[in-house]
């Protein structure tokens, strides 16, 4: 008799979980949405969602945060992914919100668009009465979002209230909210950057190709290249320069730093972060340059 192997894969396990938690979603709440950037941990999102809910399409709309000053490699993958999936894309721009006069735009060297987010999000979240909204944060990112739960409670402002969250025994999670309340999920959270990686290898997922390592443009600032764009400000002090470089996360282009790196196939960036002592978002956005109270307070604010 033929022996079988019933060992279950850390991926396998995650992806199960995963599954199990946006099911979850999909059972309990009346107006959900999955935050889908362009970006690796969201593609990852997608690919999760429509194993949970195959034959069926995926039964919730996608939303991007745009802040208008996104790489277009990043857009560009956006828009043809979305089109392959058949699904719908709300498009929440930053852009809208300050000509709105709902934010101010920040000037100077180091002006941003990535905090404005906040309130662009928010208010998308209200114009469509989405009751839970998945996003693709992981524990392992930085303190503040280790601290969060899967179901993450949001009050009626959008605020983040550390001590007013439910607890998460096994796998059961608490979705009563009040109407103007909501939940962001996070089915990623148990995820490290190696198993996305891993997970993008084994699935063969295609990913934008500013991920790999290619000749940009760009200049120094406290220790990060920063492209060189028409919507980054750079000081005369900060010289421009071609190097080769890829990018281990994708946001707004005035804040998101590229590493130098030669990996161009997806074995060679698992090799690469397997070796790295720096985190993902440590290396690469200056917006997260920050201490934990200070990360803490923006996700009180309603930040992602």
């Amino acid at each position: 008799m033929l022996a079988s192997d019933y060992t279950t894969s850390q991926l396998d396990v995650l992806e199960a979980e995963a599954i199990h938690i946006m099911r979850e979603v999909a059972a309990e709440f009346e107006r959900p949405c999955l935050l889908f950037s362009g970006g690796k941990d969201s593609i990852v999102m997608v690919r999760i969602a429509e194993k949970a809910f195959w034959p069926a399409p995926i039964p919730f709309p996608l939303m991007h945060v745009d802040t208008g000053h996104n790489f277009s490699e990043v857009i560009d993958f956006r828009d043809r992914r979305v089109a392959e999936l058949g699904a719908r894309l709300v498009v929440a721009s930053v852009q809208a919100s300050i000509d709105a006069g709902r934010v101010v735009e920040e000037t100077g060297r180091r002006a941003s668009r990535n905090r404005l987010q906040t309130t662009t999000l928010l208010d998308a979240i209200e114009e469509n009465e989405f009751d839970a909204v998945f996003g693709g944060a992981r524990r392992d990112e930085e303190k503040a979002r280790a601290k969060e739960r899967v179901f993450s409670f949001r009050d009626d402002f959008g605020q983040w209230d550390p001590k007013n969250q439910r607890p998460e025994l096994w796998n059961l999670y608490n979705a009563r909210i009040r109407k103007g309340e909501h939940i962001r999920v996070f089915p990623l959270s148990n995820w490290t950057e190696l198993d996305i990686w891993d997970y993008i290898r084994r699935e063969e997922i295609e990913i934008p190709s500013i991920y790999y390592a290619h000749t940009r443009t760009v200049f120094e600032r406290d220790g990060m290249l920063l492209a060189d764009s028409e919507v980054v400000s750079r000081g005369e002090d900060e010289p421009t320069f071609e190097t080769v470089v890829r990018y281990r996360t994708v946001g707004d282009m005035t804040c998101t730093g590229a590493v130098q790196s030669g990996a161009t196939t997806v074995e060679q960036i698992i090799a690469e972060i397997a070796a790295t002592r720096i985190t993902e978002r440590g290396a690469t956005r200056a917006d997260d340059r920050a201490s934990e109270a200070a990360m803490e307070d923006r996700k009180k604010e309603g930040y992602f």
